[in-house]
């Protein structure tokens, strides 16, 4: 028997997945997880999006998104999760100037004080990373059982699927517009 094909996947929350797909949101905020040294962005420049969720998500959300939430949950469930996007890094910046990290706010759906406690100040000797991304929708959701394989702290992992892409989310002039905006507020 041949081995499984497996593709690289972020984790990521349910809600930001539906964001990215949405066209609400065009950046993740990343240091890693606690089971990780740091985040590592060089892991794969195109993945497919592992969704996460967790009831603390509310309160971490801006009210505006919190429609995302109830559609998103279903996405990551105990015994299985449903793969409905990938991405490609379009730029990985380094925040620098922390206390200009409002600048960029309307490029994602996280309220100011989840990024300053939850991205910021946590683990505050690694470097946040601002990360472009374009999201595209597979073209069908791809559902899998949830295995111990995936849990922990992690970032990546490795999940035995091979989707087809659909359309990107973004045109790549939009993309770089927001890549100079964020090298302009963080980097």
């Amino acid at each position: 028997m041949a081995p499984t094909a497996t593709t690289p996947a972020l984790k990521e929350w349910s809600a930001v997945v539906h964001a990215l797909l949405g066209g609400r949101q065009r950046v993740l905020l990343r240091k890693g997880g606690i089971g990780e040294k740091r985040f590592d962005s060089t892991v794969a420049g195109e993945f497919v999006l592992f969704p996460t969720v967790a009831h603390s998500h509310a309160e971490r959300v801006r009210p505006e998104f919190r429609d995302l939430l109830d559609a998103a949950a279903a996405d990551s469930a105990e015994d299985r999760l449903v793969v409905r996007a990938a991405a490609k890094v379009v730029a990985a910046l380094p925040v620098n100037r922390p206390d200009n990290i409002e600048a960029i706010e309307d490029l994602h759906i996280w309220t100011a004080e989840s990024v300053r406690r939850d991205r910021v100040d946590f683990r505050p000797k690694h470097r946040l990373v601002v990360l472009v991304v374009q999201a595209m929708p597979l073209t069908a959701p791809v559902e899998l059982p949830r295995t111990p394989d995936y849990a922990g702290c992690t970032s990546w992992v490795q999940l035995p699927i091979n989707a087809s892409l659909g359309e990107p989310v973004y045109d790549d002039t939009s993309l770089r517009e927001v890549v100079a905006r964020v090298r302009d507020a963080v980097e």
